[in-house]
């Protein structure tokens, strides 16, 4: 199949991989609202090109924590990779390393994090989600550290799980329950199921040494389903600050007062996002919480976004609104879905070509370039 769009992926990817793990990686929190609004809001945005500017060369790299990369987006954390398609987490850093680009691993990844650092050369950065269990949140920091994980990413949108009622429905849990339904589904996507049978059923790789020893798959999801807390909070996110040595992002704000708070609490830089619509239903899309957060923080403190985001020109309006960079989940977890590695390298080319394309036909040759004057007036 010849890729063109995120839309291509999205159709590959559900007739390629079974209906429970395409519904994880697709669906929302509720009604789906908000997982619709992050990308409808950014598609609202419109763009007010300039004409009679050179762009014989375009520069789409830009810098981010001291580093310049090729381009100005990377790859989001993404949970239970491995059900997505076995080796998908290998696949996501393997294509970050290839492309120039930052990868975060998540703490729910299927792959141990100490994998992913060696697999990257180091670099690999970490997202960590807070356990009630202080000592596991420590020990994850820590071993992060001890890594030379150069960026340490906190999540704070997720008190308590996201209601996901496609998941609901599709009875997902670790291991796979076994049903006449799921035996159907299984039976018509032979690829997977044949991949899932040579890696082995996926694992929260990051949490095995906090629980029981010989823990299963389910008793492991069991017991970071316990670690979900509501005890991260500001005197938390100090704690965490004061524990890790290098550069820390805050994951999950959206509020302009919250920015600002994380910035004083010593965040280097922060990440607004809603969870790609996976926790609060209604929430406010992250494009529209982005222009008041960038106004709140000051147009020196790094501030990236992710939430539906889909193409190089949702990146280019990403920018021009006040990001400093642009994380993407979906996107590439599709692509995985859809074709594997090579998919992916598409997909990540395809919104490189995109991004470009935009950059030349807005008259603005460098993407660190791009800012509000980018933006229609009646939209700022």
């Amino acid at each position: 199949m010849s890729f063109t769009c995120y839309e291509d992926f999205r159709s590959r990817a559900r007739r390629r991989i079974p209906r429970l793990a395409f519904d994880y990686l697709d669906g929302g929190s509720g009604d789906e609202v908000a997982a619709r609004e992050s990308v409808d809001a950014i598609d609202r945005v419109r763009f007010m090109p300039r004409a009679l500017v050179n762009v014989d060369r375009i520069d789409v790299t830009k810098e981010l924590f001291g580093r310049r990369y090729a381009v100005p987006f990377g790859i989001a954390p993404v949970g239970l990779g491995g059900l997505i398609w076995p080796g998908a987490d290998r696949m996501l850093w393997e294509a970050a390393i290839k492309g120039d680009m930052p990868y975060v691993m998540s703490t729910a990844a299927t792959t141990p994090l100490e994998q992913a650092v060696e697999g990257t050369g180091g670099k690999a950065w970490f997202q960590l989600y807070v356990a009630k269990d202080e000592a596991v949140a420590d020990d994850l920091v820590d071993r992060a550290n001890a890594l030379g994980v150069e960026v340490l990413f906190v999540t704070v949108d997720v008190p308590v799980p996201g209601r996901r009622l496609r998941d609901i429905r599709n009875g997902l849990a670790l291991p796979l329950r076994p049903s006449p339904r799921l035996a159907v589904d299984l039976a018509t996507h032979p690829a997977w199921c044949l991949a899932l049978a040579r890696s082995g059923s996926p694992r929260l790789a990051n949490i095995e040494r906090y629980a029981d020893p010989g823990a299963t798959a389910g008793q492991l999801a069991a017991f970071m389903a316990t670690q979900s807390s509501g005890r991260l909070d500001w005197d938390v996110l100090r704690h965490i600050r004061d524990r890790w040595p290098r550069k820390l992002v805050v994951k999950g704000i959206v509020s302009p007062d919250d920015a600002v708070r994380a910035r004083d609490a010593g965040a280097d830089g922060l990440v607004v996002s809603t969870h790609g619509g996976r926790q609060l239903a209604s929430t406010i899309a992250s494009i529209d919480a982005l222009p008041s957060v960038r106004a709140a923080v000051g147009a020196d403190f790094p501030v990236l976004l992710d939430s539906g985001v889909r193409n190089g020109e949702h990146v280019a309006k990403a920018l021009a609104l006040g990001a400093d960079f642009v994380l993407m989940g979906r996107l590439p977890m599709m692509a995985i879905a859809a074709g594997g590695g090579e998919a992916l390298e598409t997909a990540f080319a395809i919104v490189k070509d995109d991004l470009a394309r935009a950059l030349a036909l807005l008259g603005v040759p460098k993407a660190e370039d791009l800012g509000q004057s980018a933006i229609a007036t009646a939209l700022r």
